[in-house]
């Protein structure tokens, strides 16, 4: 926990369930005084028209202040700076709270006896490894100095939260989890790291009861006692279940395989997903650093040109160009502002087939006008399932593709870019889809729910996406991959993240019944950064998976 003023130092107690490592958060200030109206002046000055827009407009930007963590920005907007960036910064870091969802309301808002106009919000609290704590407040606002200020308080972080009571985060320690892969085959954080920050998840939802607990309590400043449970979190444990492992369709082999093959990405940020790409079934999961984040379900990434398999099946689908046909490979194009190839190379008078292997694109730009302005979405959304809501047996993210605002955008989004946002996950399931036709929901356990609704690519489509990924590998950017045994097919990707960074690297492959997606953070390109970890991994297992 970050040093800040006024916390209660963290402890340790033995409840009568367990152990529990306890976070404490809580600040003791004073309620700050607001200021006053102009005469005449008020927050419903205009009648009966609802609250002036100029309170409304200070009110949500600062709960998107708070919310996105610009908390010195927040504290700007109220009454007292100093002492609200001190309470923001303590509740959120001493009760382990991340990416906090705060919603005004769009009614209810009224005037307080104190002068203030009171705003409602909900407040979803995110809290680390356990659940979202969700709960409604106010915000009061007053005018002051000719303009709005929310007016600092305790209780408009929470209702509760006052001079004499602050909250307290318990942890609850449970035993490991068992865990194995789709053999029986015992799977630990010692010998598969990534593993290690899944495991309590996937024993948790299975059913087990075996995942993270804690709760939210509200206690008394001066003794400490517990006054209420505000949340709980997670199951109580099944006893019947206790010593029976969660199977998981993991395979031990590729995951080790996956966790060495991370070695190859030189210590930068990097994450690797294989799955089955006839059902689905997750076989290996790695991340590199393999602590904390999970990449690899849960990033979010422009997917660069491996998003080229989704643009070509859109433009396929429609007819609107053949593999065969002149598509200029020019070294820039202009459509807003300049885009250009890697290494601004150039094909004149190439074929969309050698564009596609060459991951060109100008030429892929050149065709936007070949699809309307949300059909590159639509077609992700209903052939690759991508924007749809997954349920994998862990938490993930399951893609964006917006509608691009205008015709820059577009054409970067035929590339990967602009506000396009996938995972290897994601990217690896649409290689499974594209060189197989169907969509399956991925999936690390078993029995999950399928909320997804998608339609099978023609037959003719999945042979021309497979067919140029092939190509790919003996013709084009994917060549690091030619020397390995097996029909494989393959995609590059290179992903501009900003100015002052390299770009990202990714790779894309499928061979026998698996389809594998890796990306390196700042990886300048795909073959040179991800390929050597899509090679290891398949030099490393067999053709097909048993």
């Amino acid at each position: 926990m970050p040093d800040v003023p006024h916390l209660t130092p963290s402890r340790r107690r033995r409840p009568r369930n367990g152990v529990r490592a306890v976070a404490a958060v809580g600040v003791v200030l004073a309620v700050a005084a607001g200021g006053s109206y102009a005469a005449g002046f008020g927050p419903f000055a205009r009648g009966d028209d609802g609250p002036d827009p100029a309170a409304m407009k200070q009110a949500r930007a600062f709960l998107a202040d708070w919310a996105a963590g610009r908390l010195p920005s927040a504290a700007g907007r109220t009454t007292e700076p100093g002492k609200a960036q001190e309470v923001l910064q303590s509740f959120t870091a001493g009760l382990d709270i991340e990416q906090p969802k705060l919603t005004a309301a769009n009614d209810g808002v009224r005037e307080d006896e104190d002068g203030t106009l009171g705003v409602p919000f909900t407040a979803r609290m995110p809290v680390t490894g356990l659940g979202t704590w969700t709960y409604e407040s106010r915000l009061p606002l007053r005018e002051q100095d000719g303009g709005w200020k929310v007016d600092w308080r305790l209780s408009l972080v929470h209702p509760r939260l006052s001079e004499t009571e602050k909250f307290r985060l318990e942890r609850e320690e449970t035993a490991p989890p068992k865990v194995t892969d789709r053999q029986g085959v015992s799977l630990v954080g010692d010998a598969y790291p990534s593993l290690a920050p899944l495991l309590g998840r996937l024993a948790g939802g299975a059913g087990g009861g075996g995942g993270p607990r804690g709760a939210v309590e509200l206690v008394d400043r001066a003794s400490g006692e517990t006054v209420r449970t505000e949340a709980s979190f997670g199951k109580k444990p099944d006893p019947a279940a206790a010593d029976r492992p969660v199977r998981t369709t993991l395979d031990a082999g590729w995951q080790a395989a996956a966790e060495k093959a991370l070695g190859e990405a030189d210590g930068k940020n990097a994450s690797l997903v294989a799955l089955r790409v006839d059902n689905g079934e997750v076989l290996a999961l790695a991340n590199s650093p393999s602590s904390g984040f999970n990449r690899a379900a849960s990033g979010t990434y422009a997917p660069g040109s491996t998003w080229k398999i989704v643009t070509s099946s859109a433009l396929l689908l429609k007819d609107a160009v053949k593999p065969d046909d002149v598509v200029d490979c020019p070294k820039y194009l202009t459509v807003g502002k300049e885009f250009h190839n890697v290494e601004t190379s150039e094909h004149p008078g190439a074929t969309f087939r050698k564009d596609f292997t060459e991951s060109c694109n100008t030429a892929f730009i050149s065709l936007r006008g070949k699809l309307d302005d949300g059909e590159l979405g639509k077609v992700a959304r209903t052939y690759f399932g991508v924007g749809q809501e997954w349920h994998i047996g862990i938490p993930t993210y399951d893609g964006s593709v917006p509608v691009p605002k205008d015709e820059t955008e577009k054409a970067a989004s035929m590339i990967g870019q602009g506000r396009v946002q996938a995972n290897p996950l994601i990217m690896a399931s649409v290689t499974a889809t594209a060189v197989s036709g169907e969509f399956h929901q991925p999936s690390v356990t078993a029995g999950n729910e399928d909320e997804t609704r998608t339609e099978p690519l023609p037959d003719e489509v999945v042979s021309q996406l497979r067919g140029l990924m092939r190509a790919t590998v003996t013709d084009g950017t994917a060549r690091v991959l030619a020397d390995l045994p097996g029909e494989i097919g393959a995609k590059t990707g290179t992903a501009e993240v900003s100015d002052d960074q390299d770009n990202n690297g990714w790779l894309v492959a499928h061979r026998g019944n698996v389809a594998v997606a890796a990306v390196v953070e700042e990886g300048v390109t795909g073959g040179g950064s991800a390929g050597p970890i899509v090679h290891s991994l398949l030099s490393a297992v067999p053709e097909d998976p048993s």
